[in-house]
């Protein structure tokens, strides 16, 4: 199963973001993918909005991971200069802890990422428009992709 949303503004990232918050649960893991200014970014912050999260979000991209308190913590991960390394860094402990995990550019750590997880990946078709094109690896995120299109 293959779900494909296309977004015509940011409102409407927002409004996917917060559906999507609202359905998850501690443990949940969500993969993003995308090219730069894709919008993973953005996703991110509004999925944390949803989330109840009050401070700011931004990339992690210099630390690799931030950490954020709200109705379900929130681990957020950039990956990227991580491409080259083969250090186990405890992902064990962060995603089989009490949060919902988000992952960009979570291909380069494909073999230590959850067995099961929902995977994003956001095209740039113009300005304001996205093609969201989530694939659930799973039955909870097969459940959740469903909840998510009703």
């Amino acid at each position: 199963m293959t779900v494909e949303i296309q977004i015509q503004s940011i409102e409407e990232t927002k409004q996917l973001a917060e559906k999507i918050a609202n359905l998850l649960q501690a443990q949940d893991a969500i993969t993003l993918e995308g090219d730069l200014g894709a919008g993973k970014t953005t996703f991110t912050q509004f999925l944390a909005k949803g989330l109840g999260i009050k401070r700011n979000v931004n990339s992690p991209t210099f630390t690799i991971l931030k950490q954020y308190e709200g109705r379900l913590p929130l681990n957020h991960l950039d990956v990227y200069r991580l491409a080259d390394s083969d250090e186990d860094l405890g992902w064990d402990e962060l995603f089989y802890g009490d949060a919902v995990s988000i992952i960009e550019w979570a291909h380069l750590i494909e073999q230590d990422l959850p067995k099961e997880r929902l995977g994003i990946t956001i095209k740039r078709i113009d300005e304001n428009s996205r093609l969201f094109t989530l694939v659930p690896i799973g039955k909870r995120y097969e459940n959740l992709c469903e909840e998510i299109v009703k």
